[in-house]
Parts: structure tokens; sequence; C-alpha cells
């Protein structure tokens, strides 16, 4: 299984905090936001590549970070940058098109574990590893963020009475549910097709959850109900919240 972290925004919100520095890298408690996602990742044996997709703007950052990386040589020496060579916030790739050049460059054949490199969180990621290998099929990370006002700023799923997805929407104006995705999904190989698939079909290059709404059309996807904390980085007032 590979992961792959995507990292490769711009973050315009949160300027003057991200002019000079990736989001996934701002500190919370003096330490990068990434390496709190790297920690949770170190006791997952099934992934054997962490592939940091970040751009040219912000690339250096990352080979720093990654030289300066103190958790241990074992999973450090997983962990590749990848340059998805865009300089500006009008030429981003955006989440499906960086997944899609990751892929690509790479030749990824395996199960791929996707991480939005803004999300941070306590949740136990082997226990989601563990429920897609029971499953065999395409998962995704959810949460219940408990407020319906809240979740209007999330990609927010339906349920039906079996537990199985039955809608997927990005940001709705009215949120049918609580339950949000939290940026965390394993895709099965046999799906990563339609990642180029979708692209092809001239929907945009957009965030991932619109490729788990496209996936959730078409077939069965799979949600895995995580409990912790979550925040999802949003803005510089949630930042100074956390850090």
């Amino acid at each position: 299984m590979k992961c792959i972290i995507l990292c490769a925004g711009y973050a315009t919100r949160l300027y003057p905090l991200t002019l000079d520095k990736p989001k996934a890298l701002l500190p919370i408690n003096n330490v990068p936001l990434l390496n709190y996602i790297i920690e949770r990742l170190k006791d997952i044996k099934e992934i054997d590549e962490i592939l940091v997709v970040t751009n040219s703007k912000f690339y250096f950052h990352f080979v720093w970070w990654l030289e300066h990386l103190n958790l241990g040589d074992e999973i450090k020496n997983k962990i590749e940058i990848i340059n998805d060579g865009t300089n500006e916030e009008t030429g981003r790739l955006e989440g499906i098109g960086d997944l899609n050049f990751v892929m690509r460059s790479k030749n990824i054949k395996d199960d791929v574990f996707v991480i939005l490199g803004d999300n941070y969180f306590n949740f136990n990621l082997s226990g989601f590893v563990d429920f897609y290998k029971e499953k065999g099929e395409t998962c995704i990370g959810v949460y219940d963020i408990k407020n319906r006002e809240n979740a209007k700023r999330f990609g927010i799923l339906e349920l039906g009475d079996g537990g199985e997805i039955i809608s997927f929407e990005e940001k709705p104006k009215n949120p049918k549910t609580t339950l949000a995705s939290v940026g965390l999904y394993i895709f099965s190989k046999a799906d990563l097709r339609y990642v180029e698939e979708y692209i092809k079909a001239g929907y945009g290059k957009r965030g991932i959850g619109f490729l788990v709404k496209y996936l959730v059309e078409m077939k069965k996807v799979h949600p895995y109900k995580f409990e912790g904390w979550w925040f999802d980085i949003g803005s510089k007032e949630e930042y100074e919240e956390l850090k």
C-alpha cells in the first residue's frame, strides 16, 4: 500500500501565515502539523512508501523538513517529496489532479491511502486499514461533527439503513446529516482507474471529495467512523486557536 499526502495547496485563506510557509508545516505546539500525521502512520506495516506531494513554491521547505525529521529512520526512509511543478494558486492541480500526477509519475498499481495534509487528529489509522482489508473496497474516513451549521463547510455523507453511503455532497447549503469526510481515504487499486476517468470526462481537477461523490454514484464505498478529535484548519482564526 502507498500513502499519498496532499500538501500542494497554497492556503491563501491563511495569509499572511502561509505566504512563505506551507500550511502542512505550520507549527502546532512547536511541532510541524505534518509530523503528527507521520507519527500516526509509523505503525502501519502495510504502507511501504509515503509520497508527500507539494508544489515548486514550497518544495524545498518540505525537503528541509524531511532532512530534519526526527521520528526514526524506519519511517523517514519511506518518505519521498514530490513536486507537482506548479508555482501559484491559479495553476494548482487540486486534489484529484495531484493524486493523478503522483500515480502516473510513480506508476502506482497498489492500493492507495490518501491523506489531506492539513488534517490534525488523534485517530487510530491502523483500525482504518484493518477495516479496508476486511471490506476489500474503497473506504473513506468519517466523523460526526454534530453541528449542522458547521457541516456546511465539509463533504457530508448520508448513510442507508445498512450503513452504506447513499449520497455525498461537498459543502452543502442544507446538510442532510452531520457526518463529515475527514480527508482520509483508502482507494483500492481496482478503483484507481476512476481517477484518470474522472479527469478525462472533463469534470476538472477538483478536491478529492468530488472523486468520492463520483465513486459513490457508481459503486459501493464504505464509511469508517472515527472516534477521537479532529480539526480541519481552514482559517487563520482556527489555526491560532490550536497553536
